[in-house]
């Protein structure tokens, strides 16, 4: 930069000011690069500078080289030009400023106070005229979020937020504002500018690059509510009653493999900010920034998992636990937990998978966990009821949402099995995952409302992803939804589970009965018992194959009324579940949004947990917080907003979702 303003002053001020003009721009575009990967960038500049374009400009530069050059001294020659570069920069952070801000800098530069006498006062000449005024302007422009590398400036370097390998990363939160997110990374390694061309692409869809005066933080600013002010905290804080609180997450981070899979739905993305080694470091500063005590993860990459994240979640205190997804698919689901707080009852994998049922033949995974928390010391004789957590990623095909329904059916029974307490209630409930539903679609109703009356639906309608109305054929659902094989019943229970039991009935062994049967009151006919040919006299008329028909009737009958019952078409659950998130955004009038697939924006993940149920209106179950209290959760954005960041994944956002966070309390009461 200072071999470049060296060289202006040898030039007339009216070429001096316009080629100030060129490299200014030149500077904010290479900032704005580094800033914003948007391959959209190229075109924006192009429109501001009058169709400027760099070969005219490496003209323009030549020439002021062979007209300059040889009246400058060695040290200040212009090619030092070439290496006034700007980085990828540490990616902003709140609060980091251009150092230089003004020509009055220059004059205390030491390539400065090396030029001869002559230069000098020329140059002092000039920036006391308008040239200083204009250069103060164009400098001023410059974004004030970026710190630019000048040759012979070490402090000014700036910082490349990838690493090159991820397991030794150290992650620092780099800020104790729980509302500012700034998960880049600075590396000590020596870093090597990359290298971001421009890569037009047609008929993308139109995302907008963000304004070079708006960090990303500040555009993607997620406000923390706290929900402890509601009235059934407050009645519990009043009661003194203590609350064992907790941080639950819930992420969908985007597994590589699907990334390079699927590169169509990324094509608004820069390559550079696609890769494994940018996103892993932004992922794990992102966890740790907001500090979960429980980390449900979906779409985890098996060898990403072993080889990166496991160890690193160990490093953070977390226990961890995974499965992948069947088949020869190379990512899954994880559930990791603060083991300084919990401690693991019992833990039961899920398989949606079924070979032959062509309503469960897909790969797709789920875990549940028991855990029984665990109570800081000097309480005394306290205690707390475990907690259930079940993790899940269900299938995203539109269009086969009998499958949807029938996996998480069998999740909800895997649940009831889990969480069941030796009475018959359960213990709480927190339900996370990428559900690929909408909100207020069949699925979610099922889920929350406890009931679906599903048949004769469409099959693309229960997840609400998309319309397919307009088709001549859809796939309906029929009941029964799944064989009686599966073993489920349609309360989503296992039938083992669930065999009724008849009341005023004690159950006693074979060879304690087979004692009383010569006693005299067993061999005494009572003497009100009314004599009956062939029912009540020691003499049955009816021989042994009649009498056993005559019994079977009554099995029969209880059969096909179960059998009715199981065709009725309504699967059912008793779980009481109700969302964290209300699924709008009341001060900004927009729906909520988790994901943004091609540009549209959709809630398809969610933390749903054990609630009372207060009444019905209209179909739709109301709650009260029971044992489980919410107390507060990080909300979510609008698509408008999403838009302005250039859509997910971002430089800011390493996944195609947004992480869900949840605060909860659970009752300690005395033993």
């Amino acid at each position: 930069m200072i071999g470049t303003l060296l060289c202006y002053v040898l030039l007339p001020a009216a070429r001096l000011l316009q080629a100030l003009r060129d490299a200014f721009f030149t500077y904010r575009k290479n900032v704005l690069l580094a800033k914003s990967p948007s391959t959209q960038i190229e075109g924006v500049f192009a429109a501001t500078t009058g169709g400027s374009v760099p070969e005219e400009q490496e003209a323009l530069l030549q020439q002021w080289l062979e007209e300059g050059v040889g009246n400058l001294p060695a040290s200040e020659s212009v090619p030092a030009v070439r290496k006034a570069s700007v980085t990828l920069t540490s990616d902003w952070l709140e609060g980091s400023e251009l150092l230089m801000t003004s020509l009055s800098d220059l004059n205390t530069s030491p390539e400065v106070t090396q030029c001869a006498d002559q230069q000098h006062s020329e140059l002092n000449a000039l920036a006391s005229s308008e040239l200083q005024d204009h250069a103060v302007a164009e400098l001023a422009r410059l974004p004030s979020e970026e710190t630019v590398t000048v040759a012979g400036s070490a402090p000014w370097a700036a910082v490349v937020p990838q690493t090159a390998g991820c397991a030794g990363i150290n992650v620092e939160v780099l800020n104790d504002d729980p509302a500012v997110l700034a998960w880049s990374l600075a590396c000590d390694a020596e870093t090597v500018p990359p290298v971001l061309p421009a890569q037009p692409i047609q008929d993308a869809v139109p995302f907008y690059p963000v304004p070079t005066e708006v960090p990303y933080h500040e555009i993607l600013w997620r406000d923390w509510e706290d929900l402890s002010v509601q009235p059934c905290v407050l009645e519990q804080v009043s009661k003194n009653t203590p609350l064992f609180e907790f941080r639950v997450m819930s992420y969908n981070i985007l597994a590589q493999d699907l990334v390079e899979q699927g590169l169509d739905l990324y094509v608004h993305c820069h390559p550079d900010i696609l890769s494994w080694n940018y996103r892993l470091p932004n992922l794990l500063q992102e966890i740790q920034h907001w500090d979960p005590d429980v980390l449900c993860l979906q779409e985890v990459q098996e060898n990403h998992y072993w080889e990166q994240l496991e160890p690193t979640f160990k490093e953070m205190g977390f226990a961890c636990f995974y499965k992948r997804r069947t088949g020869t698919k190379t990512d899954g689901c994880a559930v990791c937990y603060k083991h300084s707080r919990f401690q693991l009852i019992s833990l039961s994998p899920i398989e949606y998978f079924r070979p032959g049922l062509d309503v469960l033949n897909r790969d797709n995974v789920g875990l549940v966990l028991l855990l029984q928390p665990v109570l800081p010391e000097g309480l005394g004789l306290k205690a707390v009821s475990p907690l259930c957590v079940a993790n899940t990623h269900v299938l995203f095909n539109p269009r086969r949402g009998d499958i949807k329904l029938a996996q998480v059916a069998l999740l909800l029974a895997e649940i009831d099995k889990i969480a069941r307490t030796a009475e018959g209630s359960y213990y709480p409930v927190i339900l996370c995952g990428d559900l690929n539903s909408v909100p207020d679609s069949p699925l979610y109703k099922f889920i929350r409302n406890g009931e679906l009356s599903y048949h004769g639906m469409p099959a693309w309608k229960v997840s609400g992803q998309e319309d397919f109305s307009q088709q001549l054929y859809s796939r309906k659902l029929l009941a029964p939804l799944w064989p009686s094989s599966l073993g489920v019943t349609d309360k989503c229970q296992y039938v083992t589970l669930c065999q009724p039991k008849k009341l005023g009935r004690r159950e006693y062994s074979r060879d304690f009965l087979l004692q009383f049967r010569f006693c005299d009151v067993a061999c005494e006919r009572p003497p009100q018992l009314v004599l009956l040919e062939g029912v009540t006299d020691a003499k049955p008329v009816a021989s042994a194959r009649e009498h056993s028909a005559v019994t079977a009737v009554p099995k029969r009958r209880n059969s096909l009324s179960f059998l009715d019952k199981q065709c009725s078409g309504v699967i059912q659950h008793g779980l009481n579940l109700t969302s964290v998130y209300s699924h709008f955004l009341p001060q900004r009038g927009r729906p909520e949004v988790t994901t943004m697939p091609m540009g549209l924006g959709a809630t398809v993940d969610y933390i749903f947990y054990s609630a009372e149920p207060v009444e019905s209106k209209a179909g739709r179950r109301l709650y009260k917080d029971g044992a489980l209290k919410l107390l507060g959760r990080l909300s979510l954005l609008s698509e408008d907003v999403l838009l302005m960041a250039n859509g997910l994944p971002n430089p800011f956002c390493s996944s195609d979702h947004l992480c869900l966070l949840a605060s909860f309390g659970l009752e300690i009461s005395s033993l």
